[in-house]
């Protein structure tokens, strides 16, 4: 294991020389889905390992935010605006204008319009506004034209690419001659996520994939030495993830009716409308604090969730007690719980908490950086890709201590 972190180390200082023909370093942001901040503690990821050590880590992680889910969350990361901002309010979602549309992660015909996304304006638009070339393997939004404008190279999500395969585009992409070589790359990896809904945050499996990822961010880093390329390499979480159990659900039909609610999305939070004509009575019956669950109307949801001021926000929104599912009797008895671990729960509960790591020629080395929010990468992205960032609800002065310069 010395060993190893001593060649990756090694590594890592040669992808920090100076690069040969560019003005400033390739940035590299790569996200894996999932990685709860603590699993980089466990001994199984000597790539990024080595990474925090030449470099910067947010050892108690990074404060995702609410909800603490993953095209909220991986938007945050790349537009600086809170989610009640840009407008990915949630993996499901309705919207008043669209009527009889519902917004779902992977359901192409509507997640794919461009509509739901134009809120917020990642990195790489303005980038490439700049005249800056950028490439995505893989991130939320990125496969679409967000006000008129995509990466210049990018592809549509496939979950059967796998990893290797994801990494080897990445370097297809940097061999390239240096006038046609992005200048920012994103790399998303989903693997931990999974294994961390189906076996839970503790298991063996989440501890293999987190192995898996880290072989080929290891690999990566060897590629980019390999060719003398510096690059600034950011990795981030989207969220962390919780253990939660099908005993440890609770029923908002044992609260209201169902028939009464209209519930757009559930689990570890829930968003719902009442039923027409019967809003006084579900406010009464909903609304305060129960067992394993509180809900609140929209504009009265506590002030560090940063949320209830977008028109796609439903009326009345619930938070389940970390560790529970907040359900309905019908919907279990359809679809029976069987993840082991879930996110979406309040962001400042530490399981909730996601990896932050950087490493390259302009961040310092051996800097451990105290609990932040995640809304402060966009300036840092902008800061290292060269643009200038627009205005937003993150700041630098976190990740100030970071920098070289």
């Amino acid at each position: 294991m010395n060993k190893l972190l001593c060649a990756l180390g090694a590594l890592l200082c040669l992808v920090g020389a100076p690069a040969f023909a560019a003005d400033r370093p390739l940035t590299l942001l790569i996200s894996i889905d999932g990685f709860r901040a603590d699993y980089l503690d466990r001994g199984v990821t000597p790539a990024l390992s080595a990474l925090a050590a030449g470099g910067v880590r947010a050892k108690a992680g990074m404060r995702p935010s609410f909800p603490s889910l993953t095209y909220p969350n991986h938007y945050t990361l790349v537009t600086g605006l809170r989610p009640d901002h840009h407008g990915l309010v949630d993996n499901v979602m309705v919207d008043a204008t669209r009527p009889g549309q519902t917004f779902r992660m992977g359901a192409k015909g509507i997640a794919w319009d461009r509509f739901w996304w134009d809120g917020g304006t990642p990195i790489w638009v303005t980038a490439e506004q700049a005249g800056l070339r950028t490439a995505t393997m893989f991130w939320p939004g990125s496969d679409l034209d967000v006000q008129g404008v995509r990466p210049h190279d990018w592809l549509m999500f496939n979950q059967a690419v796998l990893a290797p395969a994801r990494v080897d585009q990445v370097l297809a992409w940097v061999d390239r001659p240096p006038a046609e070589r992005p200048s920012f790359i994103t790399l998303y990896f989903d693997d931990v996520d999974t294994a961390g809904h189906y076996f839970g945050p503790d298991s063996r499996e989440v501890e293999q994939a987190a192995g898996r990822v880290d072989a080929q961010i290891g690999r990566l880093v060897a590629g980019l030495k390999d060719r003398g390329l510096a690059a600034n390499i950011v990795v981030v979480a989207d969220h962390g993830m919780a253990p939660v159990s099908k005993d440890r659900i609770a029923y908002i039909d044992d609260v209201a009716p169902a028939e009464s609610l209209n519930i757009i999305t559930m689990g570890s939070s829930m968003e719902l409308f009442p039923a027409a004509g019967q809003e006084a009575e579900v406010r009464r019956a909903v609304i305060g604090r129960h067992p394993h669950f509180t809900c609140w109307p929209k504009a009265r949801l506590p002030v560090h969730l940063h949320f209830g001021t977008h028109p796609r926000i439903p009326p009345i929104v619930c938070v389940a007690q970390t560790g529970w599912m907040l359900e309905t009797h019908a919907g279990q008895a359809k679809h029976p719980m069987v993840y082991k671990g879930a996110h979406g729960f309040d962001p400042y509960d530490p399981t909730m908490r996601a990896l932050f790591v950087a490493a390259g020629p302009d961040f310092k080395p051996g800097v451990v950086l105290p609990v932040f929010d995640n809304v402060d990468v966009y300036p840092l992205l902008a800061r290292l890709v060269g643009v200038t960032p627009l205005k937003g609800d993150g700041d630098l002065a976190p990740l100030q201590a970071a920098l070289t310069h």
